[in-house]
């Protein structure tokens, strides 16, 4: 399969499915010195902190390429350490932060830290993340995608048209962004997650919308099973029938001779 512009791509993904933004391109970086290359690279004010999941509404609402570092991370915070720029602060992996807000005993706080899927503890200085459709991170190591359930099962449709994989995903609950992006970074795998609260509250994620992590290669594949669906009349949006209706002329659109 002939490469494609990430330009290209992003446009094609979007006009299918009609996305509100742009996938966005993720990159890490074992020193923050080589990110600083990208074109029109923002960074966040000396002394301001930011959640995760802000700076990255920030590339998809506001259409920023950001470079985000440890330091530009709430302080002695989590997020960071789900994308591989610190280890978590020791009052997460006791459990004592989120004892008491999110979890009623000490032991479910401290088991949601230990098995929330996290990249290599400290081992990148650096993460640029910026709309796919400008071109400005090369070779990125994975893509976001912010979608609806109907847009994300045709998604997860055409990824598997030619090379069928069963698609799981773990639910984390409150720091999900371990399921997408921390899981997604750690395993080249598509991941999809449940955005929690505080993607909603702070990053600006719709109720209606999940997040898929994918590689650049997964999301040329989905662009070429989307093509290859929609001449079989599996197209977004899905039209309703309605349930009173006789399925039969619809099914023998796409079953014509199997029925």
């Amino acid at each position: 399969m002939a490469a494609i512009d990430p330009g290209e791509l992003a446009a094609e993904l979007r006009s299918r499915l009609r996305l509100r933004a742009d996938p966005i391109a993720l990159k890490l970086f074992e020193r923050a010195a080589d990110m600083e290359a990208i074109a029109g690279l923002r960074r966040p004010e000396a002394g301001v902190h930011f959640s995760m999941c802000q700076l990255i509404g920030q590339v998809r609402w506001l259409g920023f390429t950001m470079g985000i570092t440890h330091d530009n991370v709430m302080p002695n915070s989590n997020c960071g350490g789900v994308a591989g720029l610190n280890a978590p602060a020791p009052k997460y992996l006791d459990g004592s932060m989120f004892h008491g807000v999110w979890f009623a005993t000490v032991e479910a706080s401290r088991e949601h830290q230990a098995q929330m899927p996290r990249v290599g503890a400290g081992r990148y200085q650096a993460l640029a993340a910026g709309p796919l459709a400008k071109g400005r991170i090369a070779d990125p190591d994975a893509v976001l995608v912010y979608a609806t359930p109907g847009q994300m099962i045709l998604l997860v449709n055409a990824l598997q048209h030619r090379r069928y994989v069963r698609a799981d995903f773990t639910v984390t609950g409150e720091t999900a962004c371990a399921d997408s992006w921390g899981r997604g970074l750690s395993t080249g795998e598509p991941s999809i997650s449940i955005p929690c609260f505080a993607e909603r509250r702070f990053g600006g994620v719709q109720d209606d919308e999940l997040l898929i992590c994918l590689r650049l290669e997964h999301l040329q594949e989905v662009v070429t099973g989307l093509d290859w669906l929609a001449q079989r009349g599996i197209r977004y949006p899905i039209p309703p029938y309605g349930p009173q209706c006789d399925p039969a002329k619809a099914f023998e659109v796409s079953y014509a001779g199997k029925l």
